[in-house]
């Protein structure tokens, strides 16, 4: 059978019949095979960005993960977000390490006269002022960061939704701390306990505010609409068996005409849930 390349020494090429097709392919699946692809770390998703403090009025670099950067894994049953290789959770407080002005990163922006007032004289005052030298934040110090934001919400008297929020954040933050402890460490159960704990303090405090917001503020609360801030406190009321607070809102949520299809999907398997835990509770009781 002639090759593929037969008949080309009417142009002056020989030898060329034998050439492989796909050898030059090969070869390169081979060495694609043979390098492997270059592992991410936490700063390779992180950059420095510019941010003017609205106290202060001083410009300050703060680490933030790059738009697009990392790919998202999946949530938790309460909306958590994970993300492959790095917790975005970590980055999401914008520190002033100047005068200790804090807060979410869609909050930062926006104070008032009043609030600004109160910050400088109950934070800024007694601030020790703080280097930014970190690549990454451990998870440590991230918490210290969300600690100090929720510091400056209550000073500023911010709204229920605001405070609730970062209580979320918080909460979820420690479970991601707790996920990521080394289970070799001599006490490693105690580190998970306590983090348990932490956590469960921050969701209770998340869903009073929320249900206090719910009765007070308008939508959207924190970027979110009705049916997502309902479904966040029905799954948070399930987890402390508050359930006829969880069902009343499940139900709202699926006969809800705002609510998406994915949001009432996931109502439902909340329902099962609900109505699963009620019965078992029914049971202990008998």
């Amino acid at each position: 059978m002639a090759g593929l390349l037969s008949g080309l020494e009417q142009f002056g090429l020989t030898n060329l019949e034998n050439m492989n097709l796909y050898e030059e392919e090969k070869k390169a699946e081979q060495g694609a095979e043979r390098k492997a692809a270059p592992v991410m770390q936490e700063q390779d998703f992180l950059f420095d960005k510019s941010f003017t403090c609205p106290i202060c009025d001083r410009e300050f670099k703060a680490r933030t993960v790059k738009i697009g950067k990392a790919k998202l894994a999946g949530s938790d049953l309460d909306l958590r977000p994970r993300y492959e290789q790095i917790d975005l959770l970590k980055y999401d407080v914008i520190m002033c390490p100047s005068c200790g002005y804090a807060a979410l990163s869609r909050f930062f922006k926006f104070l008032t006269s009043p609030q600004a007032k109160n910050i400088q004289k109950t934070i800024s005052a007694t601030f020790k002022p703080q280097k930014e030298t970190q690549e990454i934040y451990t998870y440590d110090e991230a918490l210290e960061r969300y600690k100090l934001t929720l510091a400056n919400a209550i000073v500023k008297q911010a709204k229920a939704s605001e405070k609730a929020y970062i209580c979320l954040k918080t909460a979820w933050l420690l479970r991601g701390k707790a996920e990521h402890l080394d289970k070799n460490l001599p006490d490693y159960e105690a580190q998970k306990k306590q983090c348990e704990e932490e956590e469960n303090e921050f969701l209770r405090n998340a869903l009073e505010g929320f249900l206090a917001a719910r009765q007070t503020e308008s939508f959207p609360m924190c970027g979110m609409d009705e049916p997502t801030v309902d479904y966040l406190i029905a799954v948070t009321a399930m987890r402390f068996e508050q359930y006829d607070v969880s069902s009343r809102l499940i139900a709202g949520i699926l006969t809800s005409a705002s609510a998406n299809p994915r949001m009432k999907d996931k109502a439902r398997d909340v329902k099962e849930m609900l109505m699963k835990k009620i019965k078992e509770k029914n049971a202990a009781r008998k």
